[in-house]
């Protein structure tokens, strides 16, 4: 199993947010609802695709994941890792960002607020194990199977430290309000590594 991540807390990368380079690994909907000044949006389905980009930065200067608990930024550290990228996470997230009393970016124009993903998840799993337990007393017990199943994905989504539901609840067009522009988000990656460079 690989190491866990470095972790940065929210005072220490205040201070130091001139000089990181902050991707925030959320849908493009979670990032628009607010997220740390400076910060790229490259959403965690993504970072394959980004890694050359993302491998450039890092030798650049220091590079920092950030999701909204850090628990998503931690597993794309590790993703990172396994291709000799290394980078930190922000303790927390966002949510220990704004907590904090630090100021976090809301584009104008920017989409009503998306639910953070695992409060999505959480409200998902809970409305299929009551419909599966609903519909196991109303209409036939073999239903009774769909909540046994998201209890085993819960299991499993802790025995591997993934989730399958987030994966999928991630392509829904709420968390989507705007294509992930990949393409212009590495552009300005390499903008700032080149500018920082010279």
């Amino acid at each position: 199993m690989t190491s866990t991540p470095h972790t940065l807390h929210t005072d220490h990368v205040r201070t130091r947010l001139h000089e990181l380079t902050v991707i925030d690994v959320r849908t493009p909907g979670e990032f628009a609802s607010g997220h740390l000044p400076g910060a790229l949006n490259i959403p965690l389905d993504a970072l394959r695709r980004a890694l050359p980009d993302i491998r450039d930065a890092a030798a650049h200067g220091d590079v920092l994941l950030v999701c909204a608990s850090g628990a998503r930024s931690a597993d794309a550290c590790r993703t990172l890792a396994q291709d000799g990228v290394t980078a930190a996470t922000l303790a927390g997230g966002t949510g220990a960002w704004a907590a904090d009393g630090h100021a976090l970016h809301r584009p104008q124009g920017a989409p009503r607020a998306t639910w953070a993903m695992e409060r999505q998840v959480r409200f998902t799993a809970g409305l299929l194990v009551l419909t599966g337990l609903a519909l196991g007393l109303l209409v036939h017990p073999a239903f009774q199977l769909l909540s046994a199943g998201i209890a085993g994905g819960f299991v499993f989504s802790a025995l591997t430290d993934t989730c399958g539901m987030a994966v999928v609840l991630g392509k829904l067009p709420h968390n989507r309000p705007r294509p992930a522009d990949l393409d212009t988000t590495l552009a300005a990656l390499r903008a700032r590594h080149t500018t920082a460079a010279d």
